[in-house]
């Protein structure tokens, strides 16, 4: 999935999502006092520690967040019902994303010389007191990638990213689905 990162005309960000079905879809950053992107962290966090179920992963499936809009191609038939599915699918993960991000952006933003890693891990435990899944160097990769992608964005005003395709939420079967009459001549 193709996304592009580009400056909106309120002085924010837009990210335009080209999904491998065809449908370019909108997502309006609400960011305009941040010099890094929110969505851009989201981007690249979820990348790094490899989410599928995060905000880019379930937009690669079908889901469509509220704030977006659509820009081009033509949704499936049950576009709306399998957004849902998949948002309620992945809730837990998208809240886990969305603090993740949070402690990514905020050190990049604000060039923060403290460890990172106790950063997320403390904002991880607040979610799940279980063990941290990810290693330090996958923390400190999703450091760097957001670094170096803030840097291309502010060199160049847009920026063209590819989400992976291992990366692509599994959307969740549709209940009760109807299969047609049998013993039908």
């Amino acid at each position: 999935m193709l996304v592009v990162f580009a400056h909106s005309s309120t002085g924010s960000t837009v990210a335009t999502v080209h999904r491998a079905d065809g449908v370019v879809m909108q997502l309006p950053g609400h960011d305009r006092k941040y010099r890094v992107p929110h969505d851009l962290a989201h981007f690249a966090t979820e990348r790094a520690l490899d989410i599928s179920g995060g905000v880019f992963g379930s937009i690669a499936a079908g889901a469509v967040f509220a704030n977006m809009r659509l820009a081009g191609g033509r949704p499936r038939h049950d576009a709306s019902a399998r957004s849902r599915r998949i948002l309620d699918a992945n809730k837990q993960t998208l809240g886990l994303a969305e603090v993740l991000a949070g402690v990514i952006h905020q050190v990049v933003e604000t060039g923060d010389p403290a460890p990172v890693a106790p950063m997320i891990r403390n904002a991880y435990a607040v979610l799940d007191p279980g063990g941290f899944p990810w290693s330090d160097e996958q923390v400190g990769a999703a450091v760097r990638d957001l670094t170096e992608l803030t840097a291309e964005w502010e060199a160049q005003g847009t920026l063209r990213v590819t989400w992976p395709d291992h990366l692509i939420a599994v959307p969740p079967p549709p209940r009760g689905v109807r299969r047609g009459r049998r013993g039908r001549t």
